[in-house]
């Protein structure tokens, strides 16, 4: 009698001791869902900005992660640039702005480009010429698969004169490089081995 009696008693201490780790697992459980949707929670309100309107009302604002948005400033650098270095009118300040401002976007192989159109009279027909020449890009393609990111722009230049205008193709590539925002390249980019590789009149149309 004695013996079942400590045969029930052992049943009972592995019984408590089953429902004592049972009872610490859930407990872990429930404290590892809640410590992890306590930061679930604070990561996704890290991502809310309040402002304050005039002093009087919150509005919501949300922040984004800037990774997201590269692929489209990298599109809007690379037409920027186009648009500044290859569209001109006959003013040697305005023409001079424009490259300027383009260069800041570029490495060195832009600027070769630009001396040696210098250096042939390009820009110097156009000012004589009273000749306008405005860019039109169709489209820019961006590999963001490899890095430095290869880039292929294809575009339409019109070269407009006093007796016909003149419809141009350009297709140029180039390699685009992080770099740090200023107020001269807000997007955060580089070209650098800039090269074009089609330049061609398409059409002419009498004015």
């Amino acid at each position: 009698m004695e013996f079942k009696s400590l045969k029930n008693i052992e049943s009972s201490f592995r019984q408590i001791r089953l429902f004592g780790i049972v009872f610490l697992v859930v407990c872990l459980a429930i404290t590892g869902y809640s410590v992890w949707s306590a930061y679930s929670f604070a990561e996704a309100q890290r991502q809310k900005i309040y402002v304050l309107d005039g002093g009087k009302s919150l509005i919501l604002a949300l922040s984004q992660d800037l990774s997201q948005n590269r692929p489209v400033e990298a599109r809007e650098h690379v037409k920027r640039f186009h648009e500044l270095f290859f569209t001109l009118s006959p003013d040697k300040s305005a023409i001079e702005g424009n490259i300027k401002r383009a260069l800041l976007l570029a490495d060195r192989s832009a600027f070769n480009y630009y001396t040696d159109f210098a250096e042939k009279g390009y820009y110097n027909r156009i000012i004589s010429g009273n000749v306008n020449q405005v860019l039109q890009v169709d489209s820019v393609s961006c590999n963001f698969d490899t890095y430095p990111y290869k880039v292929s722009t294809y575009a339409r230049q019109m070269i407009i004169r006093e007796s016909n205008v003149t419809e141009r193709s350009l297709v140029t590539r180039c390699n685009l490089l992080n770099s740090v925002r200023s107020d001269n390249n807000p997007h955060g980019f580089t070209i650098e081995a800039f090269e074009i590789i089609e330049n061609r009149d398409i059409k002419v149309q009498k004015r």
